[in-house]
Formats: C-alpha cells, sequence, structure tokens
C-alpha cells in the first residue's frame, strides 16, 4: 500500500525517459538524483521497456533518492509497481487501470494523477477522485508517439476554464514539448480567469540536458517568475475614450524623442517603404531576417515585427529564433500573418510561430484572423482578405474571443479597424481608399504599431491604438491635398503627412487628433 501524507508541490514535475535517444549512456538514478537536487518537486518514473522485476528494481532505487529530497516518487501506468515500490502513487492514462480500482489497491493517501486532453476527460477524472490531472499534449515532441491529438495553450485554457464548474478542485499540471524557452509562456498564456497551471511536467528538457542538475535550476526559476512581457503590463489600463484620446500626442511624442528601434523581418516587397515609414513616425528601422542577429537587437529596447509575406522554411526558422530572443527579454512582437488562410503551407506556417512563442498582437485582414483564430475552411487570395462573412459584431466578437484566448491583442483591419485585448474592444473609422490600392499598407501599419508598442509597454493596446491614429489620420490628411491624384502621388503626400503630424504633436499641436472616430464595441 501507498502512503503519502507530504503536501505536494506541483510547479517542477519530471517524466523520466530511459530510451538511448534521450538519456544516452548515463545512469538513470544519477540524472534523477541530479535533477531533484536543482528543483525538482515531483518525479514520474515512465519506462515502456523494462521487464516488471526490474522495473521494480529502478523504482526502489529512484525512491531511496527522492525520499530523501521530500520528493514523491509516481509510477507511470503501473500500479503493481508503485505498490511493490513503495511509491507514493501512480499516473494513469486514458486506456490504463480505472481510478477507483487503482485507489483500492494503493489505498486512500495515494497521489493518483490521471491524463486529461479534453474538458471530458478531465471532467471524468476529477469526478472518479484524481488528484491530479496531466494535461497535455501541448506541442509536438518526440518523447511520447502516438499523441491523440496536440491542444496547445488554448486547449489546456478551455479545460482550465472548464473545471471552476466541478465541486471538486484538483491540482494541474500540463505536459508536451515544454522547455525553457516556452515554460513561462506556456504557463501565462494558459491561464484562464478561474484557474491557472499548478506547474509543468517536462522530460527531455532535463533528462537529455547535459547538467539536469542546472536545467531543473533554470526551470524552476522560470517558474517561479512571470515572463518578462506579462511583467511589463499594468493594471491601471485606459478604458474610457475620451480617456484614451487624451494620452494619444503623450505617446506619439514619446516615440519621437525616444527613437524606438524598430526590427523588421518583413517582406522584399515593402522593406523600403516600411523603413520610410519609421523613420517618419521618429522610429528607428533595421531590416534583419537573419534570426541569428535578433540575440543582439533584442537587447536594445526596441520591438520586432515579423511579417510572413514572404515566408520560406528557412525564413519560418528564423521568424522562430527573433521571436525566442525577442521573448527572452520582454520586447514587443508584432505578428503579420499575411495571406494566412491562401495556402496549406502559411497555415502550417501560422501553426509553428504560435506555438513557438509569444506575440504581443497579431494584426490581419478578417480572412487572415479567422485563420488566427482557428476557424475551418478560410480561403484567401493571395494575400487579399476575401469577400467577408461576418457582420460588425460578430467581427468585433472574433477578435475579443481570439485576443482572450491568446491574452494579447487582436488587430482586424478593415473598413472599421477593430482592436481588442480580450476585456476591451474598440471599433476605429480612420483611414482612406488609397491605402488599399498600394503595396504594402497593412505592413507599415505593423511597422507603425510595433515602435509605439515599444515606447509604451504598460498598455499596449493604448499604444496600439495610437500608432492606428497616427498612421490613418495622416493617410486622409495626404488624400485631401491638391497635390494628389491617385495611390502613385499619394505615397510621398502620406509620408509628409506622417512626418508632420510628428513635428505638430512634438511642438503640443494636436489638432489633427479631431479626426480620430473610436468608439467602444459592447459584447
Amino acid at each position: 500500500m501507498c502512503t503519502c501524507m507530504m503536501k505536494v508541490n506541483y510547479s517542477l514535475y519530471l517524466v523520466t525517459d530511459n530510451t538511448t535517444a534521450i538519456l544516452g549512456d548515463r545512469d538513470l538514478c544519477w540524472v534523477v538524483e541530479e535533477a531533484v537536487k536543482g528543483g525538482v518537486t515531483v518525479v514520474q518514473l515512465r519506462d515502456k521497456t523494462s521487464e516488471t522485476a526490474g522495473l521494480i528494481r529502478i523504482a526502489k532505487r529512484l525512491h531511496n533518492i527522492t525520499k530523501g529530497h521530500d520528493v514523491p516518487l509516481l509510477i507511470n501506468d503501473r500500479v503493481d509497481v508503485a505498490f511493490a515500490a513503495g511509491a507514493e502513487g501512480v499516473h494513469l492514462g486514458q486506456d490504463d487501470m480505472d481510478i477507483e480500482t487503482a485507489r483500492k489497491l494503493l489505498g486512500p493517501n495515494a497521489i493518483i494523477g490521471v491524463t486529461a486532453s479534453s474538458r471530458e476527460e478531465a471532467r471524468q477524472a476529477v469526478e472518479g477522485g484524481a488528484d491530479y490531472l496531466g494535461i497535455g499534449t501541448l506541442f509536438t515532441t518526440p518523447t511520447k508517439e502516438n499523441t491523440k491529438f496536440i491542444i496547445g495553450t488554448s486547449g489546456t485554457r478551455d479545460i482550465l476554464d472548464s473545471l471552476a464548474s466541478l465541486e471538486q478542485q484538483v491540482s494541474t499540471v500540463c505536459i508536451g514539448g515544454i522547455n525553457a524557452t516556452n515554460a513561462q509562456r506556456v504557463l501565462y498564456q494558459s491561464r484562464s480567469p478561474s484557474k491557472g497551471l499548478d506547474g509543468i511536467a517536462v522530460v527531455s528538457a532535463i533528462m537529455a540536458a547535459p547538467d539536469p542538475r542546472k536545467a531543473a535550476q533554470d526551470l524552476r526559476e522560470l517558474v517561479m517568475r512571470p515572463p518578462r512581457f506579462a511583467a511589463e503590463s499594468d493594471d491601471k489600463r485606459t478604458h474610457a475614450v475620451d480617456e484614451i484620446l487624451s494620452k494619444v500626442p503623450e505617446i506619439v511624442a514619446k516615440v519621437g524623442a525616444q527613437a524606438p528601434l524598430c526590427h523588421n523581418m518583413t517582406n522584399l516587397v515593402v522593406q523600403n517603404f516600411a523603413a520610410n515609414v519609421a523613420l517618419c513616425i521618429g522610429a528607428s528601422p533595421i531590416m534583419a531576417n537573419n534570426g541569428d542577429e535578433a540575440e543582439d537587437l533584442c537587447q536594445l529596447g526596441g520591438a520586432l515585427v515579423i511579417n510572413m509575406g514572404t515566408v520560406t522554411p528557412d525564413g519560418l526558422q528564423n521568424y522562430l529564433k527573433a521571436l525566442r530572443s525577442y521573448n527572452a527579454v520582454g520586447g514587443p512582437v508584432l505578428f503579420d500573418p499575411v495571406g494566412a488562410g491562401a495556402t496549406k503551407q502559411r497555415r502550417e506556417a501560422v501553426k509553428s510561430l504560435m506555438a513557438g512563442g509569444w506575440f504581443d498582437l497579431i494584426k490581419g485582414n478578417e480572412g487572415e484572423i479567422k485563420t488566427v483564430s482557428g476557424a475551418s475552411g478560410v480561403q484567401q487570395r493571395g494575400v487579399d482578405s476575401g469577400a467577408s462573412t461576418l457582420s460588425l459584431q460578430e467581427k468585433a466578437t472574433l477578435v475579443a474571443r481570439t485576443a482572450a484566448r491568446e491574452r494579447n491583442i487582436i488587430l482586424m483591419t478593415g473598413k472599421t479597424d477593430l482592436i481588442s485585448d480580450g476585456s476591451r474592444t474598440f471599433a476605429i473609422n480612420n483611414g482612406h481608399e488609397y491605402l488599399g490600392e498600394i503595396t504594402g499598407s497593412g505592413c507599415t501599419l505593423g511597422t507603425t504599431v510595433a515602435a509605439f508598442m515599444a515606447v509604451h509597454r504598460g498598455d499596449k493596446l493604448l499604444a496600439a491604438i495610437a500608432g492606428i491614429f497616427m498612421y490613418e489620420i495622416a493617410a486622409e490628411q495626404a488624400a485631401k491635398r491638391d497635390d494628389v491624384r491617385g495611390p502613385g502621388t499619394f505615397v510621398p503626400a502620406f509620408l509628409d503627412e506622417i512626418s508632420a503630424i510628428k513635428k505638430q504633436t512634438s511642438n503640443g499641436q494636436t489638432g489633427w487628433l479631431s479626426a480620430a472616430n473610436i468608439e467602444r464595441v459592447n459584447l
């Protein structure tokens, strides 16, 4: 019979792997002991190849190690091995022994965890008496084959949200492809309004690490503090339209005064135009598609734009490198999923990027935002949005729900721009039709918004709105000029007007903002 009276800390849960590809020629018990010394709080012995007698011997050796550090040892699948080794409990998959039988065999104090990949599986496990849930698989991983499906952070959040309605409360960890580059984001992005994860479960991030103690120390430190991008947030966020308008000039002036770096990983078609727009708003542009450069550039206090207008396999890997670099220091990142619904390759690229890092803001037209939201059947013709199928209220709802799910900001551009952080949603009716008749106007709006987020990180939604106003009101003013006769003459006039707004605002002249057309959308 298993006995466990300790209060369990699930923050850093290690699942072992004895395969040569992960463990190499090292001793499993040595790796686990080093990991426990580094801060692992729960150990699960997962071994699908050893015979029963050998598995019991390994379990007893591990238990001697974990007991010395007050860390519970759980056995994957094998209730008989847990009983024989005196382990603190078991972890059961959906196809393993039922909880009731395991509880009778192991006793009332045993820790019993259950894998859950859906709301229904989670409900059944909790009602069946599980002590904790192992939620996943989050991301694709080489350590576990035949996964039922990949649920990502949004699926994890959905399961956590569903647990709030149950009378019994359980602890939760997530598993599947979690490592030092994504641990904080997973914990932050998976959190529902009612419940967050109690920890992360890792395999190769520790088992395959050259120094398992150091790997565990690093992961434990990451788990215990918020990610840098979240730490920048300010709880006192602006809600009223009048208050938003009153703060816009300050942010516009701040961009001109600070000249933030705007690192653009964008398509070749718009690089020159994007650089000119950045200069006109007062930012300092750099066009650098080499992901290795981001490690240095992210240290300069600026923002990153990932625009996948000309996405390639190599380009995708460069995007991911840069994204992780900026995430590590909390630098704002804007994602422009150009033509996201046009091809299978672009849809897969969107999934890879969203699984690979955190985006403060995702900007796109209706078709692109639908793809980001996970809607099926989206088909774009090239980079065009395609025919709209949603009413304004439906678009606002989609934007708000996607923002809430991702815990970031979503901007859907169009005749009416809709922007939301999940709790605040606004409609903006500025701009001019000429913007739709020139190449790269959407891409350069992304450059503008990213630069604004770089200087005003406490409320990035407000920063984005300020950038939109500067950009779109400049377009309106340019279109009214006598020397503008069409798209060709519009572009230079547009650059002139952006620069003029920058100069006027720095001198305290804010009359241009009277053209701002914004309203709060109630959902």
